[in-house]
């Protein structure tokens, strides 16, 4: 195969944007975009590793955590099964989880694809990911597939790194299968 019938099947720049002619991608630098990688993949693994306190630190103070359906999303209705609307209220959930709830223990494990920076403007950061998180049943090690979805994320750089100013779980499915005791 010769370079000019490659570069006839490769899509330049121009082409690529003629065929998406809405969606111009915004300038991140790299520091900026590490610290936004590096702050959605922390908030995974301290769940999954049963650090969930530790998530609650990503979140900014007067930062709103949300978990809700994708179908009333869809459709305009306000209900979501977790909604957290600062920090503190985080807190508090991960306190009673941890204190007062009776549930089965179980943990997770999640997968994150697709992380995309969709705006930006001075130092506010509109983001993007795909997940799937996967339940392990601590009595009896039993493994399903729980939740899949996106985070739809509102994330600001500060001085001890980036942080959730809003962190909106939508969820695929219509219901989450049992009580959603951790956060996702």
């Amino acid at each position: 195969m010769t370079s000019s019938s490659t570069a006839a099947k490769t899509p330049t720049t121009a082409s690529a944007a003629a065929l998406s002619p809405t969606f111009a991608a915004p300038i991140v630098d790299e520091r900026a975009q590490r610290s936004i990688d590096y702050l959605i993949y922390e908030w995974a693994r301290a769940i999954d590793e049963d650090r969930i306190e530790e998530a609650a630190t990503l979140l900014l103070e007067d930062g709103e955590y949300k978990v809700a359906s994708r179908f009333n999303l869809e459709r305009g209705l306000p209900l979501a099964i977790i909604h957290c609307t600062s920090a503190a209220q985080l807190r508090d959930r991960i306190r009673s989880l941890r204190l007062a709830n009776i549930y089965e223990k179980h943990f997770y494990r999640h997968m994150i694809s697709g992380v995309q920076v969709i705006g930006a403007s001075a130092g506010h950061y509109e983001v993007r990911a795909n997940y799937t998180i996967i339940r392990i049943m601590e009595h009896d090690g039993a493994t399903t597939l729980f939740s899949t979805g996106q985070y739809r994320d509102s994330v600001v750089l500060t001085d001890a790194g980036a942080r959730f100013k809003r962190r909106h779980v939508i969820y695929d499915s219509r219901a989450i299968d049992t009580c959603l005791a951790i956060p996702i």
